[in-house]
């Protein structure tokens, strides 16, 4: 297990290094020059040449690229053009909202996913069946950005239900033990920042879940059809096993290992994914902080934000590997 676990940090190191040359050039090659960016349009020639010339901008591209990939393997992923600040710094000040709402979405997806592709499955051809399948379509083919702006003219403006953006009310963050507010709400007994997280987070959640939910309630039906039929199966139920044990202990554990690869793939994907969502509900991420750097052409910033996100991806499949061997005991590592 050691041995197959340090094989695969191992693999970080070309995904790193190809992530790294992608995303160097992308910046480089198709964005606006970031020295006019912070001095203006209006910025004389020489202003604009002193400026690229303090911050590197005027070396050549092999070795801006080096000193972005040494300073990376040293811990610092660069300096924030606009507020001077450590770009690690911004990251992990924004990664707990992050983490909380793909959280948040990864748990409401895989429960209602996981429900819903079971029960089809058990009542294949159903009412409930094609409910369920249009329902995890539809999750499926509306664009996130488009669904989050739906919730928010529904829910929000006409019903009032939730709040249309923002992490938190305004006076009622909780202490900070995790970063996350409302395990920090439940930690430290603060009810009324408890509501208020909830209340905040559910609408940006349940929108970044929906396309993950679709996913994962579709490959949850189509594994346990194929689970249903084994032989296994069958003997269990002539064995007059309740029918509820058959499906939960016999078919469901043998057929999550697909599902929980599912969920993995998903779970990275939320994490770097939420740009569009964090846009819409202005929640405070390391995905509208990304937008925001795009746009000011902070390409520190940009770089290492996606370098960060990208080594996190492999890392929570890495985790995900290793749950196999939990599930099933029969996969063993070497």
């Amino acid at each position: 297990m050691g041995k197959y676990i340090f094989r695969r940090l191992l693999y970080l190191i070309p995904v790193v290094f190809g992530v790294s040359v992608l995303v160097f050039t992308v910046m480089h090659l198709f964005t606006s020059d970031p020295a006019l960016t912070i001095l203006g349009q209006h910025a004389t020639d020489a202003d604009a040449a002193a400026l690229r010339e303090e911050l590197g901008f005027n070396l050549p591209l092999v070795q801006q690229y080096w000193n972005f990939l040494s300073g990376m393997l040293q811990g610092n992923f660069g300096t924030s053009l606009f507020t001077h600040t450590p770009v690690f710094n911004e990251v992990m000040s924004r990664f707990p909202a992050t983490i909380e709402l793909a959280l948040f979405a990864i748990i409401v997806a895989s429960v209602v996913g996981v429900t819903l592709g079971v029960i089809s499955a058990v009542k294949q051809n159903s009412i409930f069946d094609y409910a369920s399948m249009t329902i995890s379509l539809m999750g499926v083919s509306m664009p996130i950005f488009w669904l989050g702006l739906i919730m928010i003219v529904v829910f929000s403006l006409k019903l009032g239900w939730f709040p249309v953006s923002g992490r938190i009310q305004m006076g009622y963050d909780p202490a900070h033990v995790t970063g996350l507010y409302i395990l920090d709400s439940i930690l430290t007994g603060n009810t009324a920042a408890f509501k208020s997280a909830v209340e905040h987070i559910i609408l940006p959640g349940t929108a970044l879940a929906m396309y993950s939910m679709a996913i994962i309630a579709r490959m949850t039906r189509s594994t346990m059809l194929e689970t249903l039929g084994q032989d296994y199966i069958r003997t269990a139920r002539a064995k007059g096993i309740v029918e509820r044990l058959v499906i939960v202990r016999h078919a469901l554990r043998n057929a999550m290992i697909p599902i929980v690869t599912v969920i993995g793939l998903q779970m990275g994907g939320l994490l770097g994914g939420a740009v569009l969502t964090e846009t819409v509900f202005s929640w405070p991420g390391v995905g509208s902080y990304t937008v925001e750097s795009i746009l000011k052409s902070d390409y520190p910033v940009v770089q290492g934000t996606v370098m960060m996100m990208s080594i996190i991806f492999v890392l929570v499949n890495l985790a995900v590997d290793l749950i196999y061997s939990v599930l099933d005991p029969r996969i063993k590592y070497s």
